[in-house]
């Protein structure tokens, strides 16, 4: 069903609950009221720019990567319009109301790393509501074990790298003293390598591990424990240079770089109400269920985009959306070869939502082995959960295999392994149960995708990219995003002869 676009004037609604109890998921990574369609009267078709005027800026999709991207250009003194084809800002990273819950579509983390998201934060004034642990902990329950079930924890310690690991590694349960000894040995000559060099994408992750010595317990125990929910793949079919990247800048570059932040707010409050408030503030038009049909240049070298029932003339015009949909509206010429696009693969993400009517989890997350449930988080007080009990979100990354079983089954799996896992959990009462899914969660961090991502730049002057797909170096997470709207941003606005800083790097 076409919705005319409607132009952004007024505090967000709410987004309604998936129906049949199944809707989109999101993935771990990694806000008060949630969002939904913007109100207001449909305002006019944006004047063309004259010479020694404002330019004008057309961004194309709200999520992350383009709501950065318009925050920085109208920072460097554009005139921006932001188009989205949803009823809220934020893509993949959104709320939604079901019944008296607010439910994010999916668990989202992100590290002290993430410098760009962290600035994101900040800059939309959310960064309290999102706060990182004081120092990486992690609970990790191997139910499988032959003696019964045993928790470890991966923590770090104040010191240097990478020393700030060694205890842990050097007591973590779930590994002999030699396969511990065999990590230490490969992190050290991961350290070594170069992520960006182009032979590491040639090869999967687990042939790197295999040749560093590796058994198959380090890798379910370790490395794919960390692997598979930044990544969203498993060690056979994840590119060595993005995994090096993930393993390099999180756990081996400073002593808290891993440190894990969630949002303790409904996502739709950070990435949605708080984003468009300061949009409106820099006085961005934004425009919902607005979604770009063309895209085309002028004869004098400008550009056009149209939505339905309206024509908006652009300086410069950036592509915030996945590369299927980019492709779809790359005029001919932007791209040397635009079909490497549709060869960039996608991974889905799926979460299970469960509401207990007691109290069954104590620690705010953690993760299994010798289970099919990966990571678990509590989520009863962000979601507003009332009437006790507790609601837990179950996330699920790479689940090519489970992304389209009914929920039928999906519940008759995972409740007893709850149950297995946590022990108040048997004979708990279940209050509600739902599934959200999403389909192309990420793009897939296959070998050799790293020659498939295109940079911001296209051949098209005046049109740029942006999406956590494209070249930003780093895998599919909130980071990559607003890092590829930085790169957007900074480009256009050195084309427009802007002046503008980059928030993490010297003037430009």
């Amino acid at each position: 069903m076409n919705h005319e676009a409607t132009e952004r004037t007024a505090p967000p609604g709410a987004d309604p609950a998936p129906a049949s109890g199944t809707g989109p998921g999101a993935p771990l990574t990694t806000t008060g009221s949630v969002s939904g369609t913007g109100a207001g009267s449909r305002a006019a078709p944006a004047a063309r720019t004259g010479g020694g005027s404002q330019p004008r800026a057309v961004v194309v999709g709200g999520g992350l990567a383009g709501v950065t991207t318009a925050l920085r250009l109208a920072e460097g003194g554009v005139r921006v319009t932001l188009l989205e084809g949803r009823p809220r800002l934020g893509g993949l990273a959104f709320s939604f109301r079901r019944g008296d819950l607010t439910v994010d579509n999916g668990q989202h983390v992100y590290l002290r790393c993430c410098t760009a998201y962290r600035w994101f934060l900040d800059r939309i004034g959310g960064a309290r509501l999102a706060p990182l642990q004081d120092r990486l902990d992690v609970p990790v329950l191997d139910v499988a074990h032959p003696r019964g079930p045993r928790l470890g924890r991966i923590r770090r310690d104040d010191l240097p790298v990478p020393l700030h690991l060694a205890r842990s590694l050097a007591t973590y349960p779930h590994l002999s003293l030699a396969e511990r000894a065999s990590v230490g040995r490969a992190a050290l000559a991961l350290k070594k390598l170069d992520p960006a060099d182009p032979a590491l994408d040639g090869i999967d992750f687990a042939t790197w591990l295999g040749r560093h010595g590796q058994s198959p317990r380090a890798v379910e125990a370790l490395w794919d424990l960390v692997g598979i929910p930044t990544l969203n793949a498993p060690a056979p079919r994840a590119s060595m240079g993005l995994a090096a990247m993930v393993f390099k800048t999180g756990l081996l570059s400073e002593p808290g770089a891993a440190d894990i932040g969630w949002a303790h707010v409904p996502l739709g409050e950070l990435h949605d109400t708080r984003a468009a408030k300061e949009l409106d503030a820099l006085g961005v038009r934004t425009l919902l269920r607005a979604k770009a049909e063309r895209i085309s240049r002028t004869d004098d070298g400008r550009w056009t985009v149209d939505v339905p029932g309206e024509r908006l003339e652009a300086d410069a015009v950036v592509l915030a959306v996945p590369q299927r949909e980019t492709h779809g509206l790359l005029p001919e010429g932007a791209l040397d070869d635009p079909d490497r696009l549709l060869d960039i693969d996608t991974a889905p993400i799926l979460n299970l939502h469960v509401v207990y009517d007691r109290k069954v989890l104590k620690r705010p997350f953690f993760t299994t082995l010798g289970s099919p449930v990966q990571w678990v988080f509590d989520r009863t007080d962000s979601s507003g959960l009332t009437g006790g009990g507790q609601y837990l979100a179950v996330s699920q990354s790479a689940a090519r295999d489970e992304i389209d079983e009914p929920v039928a089954a999906l519940r008759a799996k995972y409740l007893p392994e709850l149950e297995r896992l946590l022990p108040a959990a048997r004979g708990a009462g279940i209050r509600d149960f739902f599934v959200t899914r999403e389909r192309t969660a990420t793009f897939a961090p296959t070998p050799g995708v790293g020659r498939l991502r295109p940079g911001a730049r296209t051949g098209a002057p005046g049109l740029y990219l942006a999406g956590a797909w494209t070249a930003t170096g780093w895998p599919a997470t909130m980071e990559g995003a607003v890092r590829s709207g930085f790169s957007a941003a900074g480009a256009a606005l050195s084309a427009l002869g802007r002046r503008h800083d980059h928030p993490l790097q010297e003037a430009v």
